[in-house]
This record gives structure tokens, sequence and C-alpha cells, in this order.
């Protein structure tokens, strides 16, 4: 789950992180009070979604020079002029695709005299099984375009569970951002700090881009992107609670109700299957005969004849799917289960568009039975290659 950059700046500032003094708006009328209650005599408006690159991004309502998400304004009329000019209206960033996402939020903060801008993120480094912090010294930059073009600018730095940050490790991050006089003294204290907040509450990764030094020496967390791990939030009620529906596709909301693993994309034939490597196999397959997959839906090993029904009304309610591919191996998972769901949702929705069933596995038989005397419309396949040429062409023909 992800939150925006203000909720992530409470968490931190919760755990004694340095943070700007700022307020969020979710509504226009509130901009005015918003601003009046910063004292200046620099605000920072900044666009609410989330997506990166906001500073670059583009107001699809807006002349195409206009300024971008994020805007440094000089003078209290400015701030709420551009706050007034950005919220409401759709931004588009190299994240967004071009569709953009619509400004509902915004936070106003205080503005910062930055003499450095650096770049610190923790997350889990799967090569040692660790947390690890990632630093750089080329902050306020795209990371992969750092790590590409000057990686050894990069530095990383894994973090032994049980020790936690250890003042060795403090050490060595200070040195790899190239740290002196008080803002060392504030990395010593801060990275502990950062670390705590990123185990406490399992957050998946920690962003901080830009950390900057200040001309008056001192460290601040100037932005920052926080994601938690979907699995732990029955522990983190208060997490959970900063959750922004609107920021969400419609169709994962829906399937978050009945616990099922998806994702949309820009594809056109929706995929239906259990097991998150089997499903990464068959869009892999679609793409190599030459189609693009609608979406990524694990509907798990266990699942229910109800919760099929509900991946499968899912994948039909996108108006983009010209086609769909159900591609079941049965291990835990029932063939009957998974044929019986597929029926009841198409006599519940309909099908409009064509529909290849593969199983093998557990009551296999069954299944195809139970799909054969249906009375439905079904290519059935032997095998996922077969499915997949079979759905590519059944979408191209149509």
């Amino acid at each position: 789950m992800n939150i925006h950059e203000y909720q992530a700046k409470q968490v931190l500032k919760g755990y004694g992180a340095p943070v700007a003094e700022g307020v969020p708006v979710t509504s226009a009328d509130q901009i005015d009070a918003a601003v009046k209650a910063l004292p200046g005599p620099v605000w920072v408006v900044k666009s609410q979604i989330h997506a990166g690159g906001r500073g670059k991004g583009k107001f699809k309502e807006l002349p195409a020079d206009a300024k971008g998400g994020v805007r440094v304004s000089f003078s209290a009329e400015d701030a709420v002029k551009n706050a007034k000019e950005m919220f409401a209206n759709t931004l588009v960033t190299k994240q967004t695709g071009p569709a953009g996402k619509q400004v509902n939020r915004l936070y106003i903060e205080d503005g910062a005299d930055i003499a450095r801008e650096l770049y610190l993120s923790i997350l889990i480094d799967r090569t040692v099984g660790r947390p690890a912090f990632v630093v750089s010294t080329e902050g306020g930059m795209d990371i992969e375009a750092v790590a590409h073009d000057t990686p050894e600018k990069i530095v990383t730095v894994a973090i032994n569970p049980e020790t936690g940050v250890t003042e060795a490790n403090a050490e060595l991050l200070c040195r790899a951002l190239q740290l002196d006089g008080e803002a060392r003294a504030d990395g010593m204290k801060l990275f502990p700090i950062l670390y705590k907040a990123f185990t406490e509450k399992d957050m998946s990764l920690l962003e901080v881009n830009p950390l900057i030094v200040m001309k008056n020496g001192r460290l601040r967390v100037l932005d920052a992107k926080v994601s938690f791990d979907n699995n732990s939030l029955f522990r983190h009620p208060d997490i959970v609670e900063l959750r922004d529906t609107t920021e969400e596709d419609a169709k994962e909301i829906e399937a978050s109700k009945y616990d099922l693993s998806y994702v949309a994309l820009d594809g056109n034939i929706g995929c239906m299957v259990n097991g998150a490597g089997l499903a990464m196999s068959t869009m892999d397959i679609i793409k190599l005969y030459g189609a693009e997959p609608a979406n990524f839906l694990d509907v798990g090993g266990g699942a229910s004849k109800e919760k099929v029904t509900a991946a499968f009304k899912i994948i039909t309610a996108d108006p983009q799917v010209k086609g769909i591919l159900v591609n079941i191996f049965g291990g835990i998972m029932r063939c009957d289960t998974i044929a019986e769901g597929v029926i009841a949702a198409v006599k519940e929705v309909g099908l409009q568009v064509p529909l290849v069933v593969r199983l093998e596995g557990t009551n296999v038989d069954l299944g195809k039975k139970i799909i054969n005397e249906s009375g439905l419309n079904v290519i059935s396949a032997n095998d996922l290659d077969d499915a997949a040429q079979k759905i590519v062409a059944a979408v191209k023909a149509a």
C-alpha cells in the first residue's frame, strides 16, 4: 500500500525525523488558510499523487509552458495562486501514463535553503536477505539513471536485523554521503530513526529523495515516499486509515475485497491464473505471440467458486479487454471449482469477447466436462502454448 508524501512525513516525524512544517489541503476552500498557517517567506506547493516526477509533470488543463506539480512560491499570494491552479486538475508525469492523475490533495510546506541534495532509501536486499540502505550523493535525480550512468556513486549498506543500525553502519553511511559537522551528527541520529520506522511499520520501501543538507549545515527530509507490505497491514490499523482509494484502480480495489492479487495493465487480453509464477509466464507467452495482457491476476491456490466468479467479473468489467485466457494448473486448486466459477460469472455478466480455457491437474476431466456441457462458447486448449496462440488469434480476428 502506498501513501502520500505528507502522510509519509507525518509517520517519519513521529519517529523523530527532521521534516519541514506543512499543511495538507484536501479541498479548494482550505487553500487560503493553509498558506496563512505557514510563516514564509517561501512556500512550496506540492501535488499529492501516487506517482513520481511531479515537478517535471504537466497539467492537462493548463498551457504547455505552465509550471509542474511542485512549485516554489515567494509570496503568500503566489502560493495561493499556484495551489488553486493545481487543485483538481490532471497531472501527467512519466509514471502516470498519458491519462495522468487528478490532483485531489496538495501539501503546502515551508521552503528550505538547500546546500546539497542526497539520495537515501531503505528496502529489502534479497541478495543478502536483509534490510539495506541505498544512498548516493546524487540526490534529486532519477536513481535508475544514476545506477546506469555512474553506479560507483551508489552505496549499499545491509543491516543486521539482530543489531539494527550500528554506529559503524551509521559512520559508513555518513562517509558515503560525505557528511561532516552538524550534518554528520544529524545523520548519526537519523539513520537509526529511519530504520526503526521501516521495520516497526513493516515498510517495503522508504525513499527520501532528496535528503538535503541545508545552508545552516543541518539535515532535512525534503521528500518522502513510503510503501507498506500489504500482508502486514492487519498489524497497523493506523496505516490502513491513510489509504487513499481515489489513487487506486477501481478494479484493484474490488479485487482486494476478495483477497485477489490483481494489477491492471495496458493490454487487451484478460488473464485469470492460479499462482504468481504461472501468471507471469502466461503474460510472457501472450506477449511472445504478439499481444499484450490486460492484467495480472492470481486467484491463489485455494480459491472458492465465489472468488473465481469475482475475479472473472473484474476482468470483464475492463472495457479494454477484448479476449480472456483462463489458465489453471490444478494442485490445491481444483479444475472443477474454476469451471463452476467461470460459468457462474458468465451467466451473471454475459460473455461478449472470446474466452480460451486451459485446465490441467486436479479434477481436470470433471472441469472440462462442466465447461463442455455448459453451452458456453468457450475455446478449449491443450496446453499453455496452444492457449496463448488461440486467444491471440481470436482477438485479432474479432
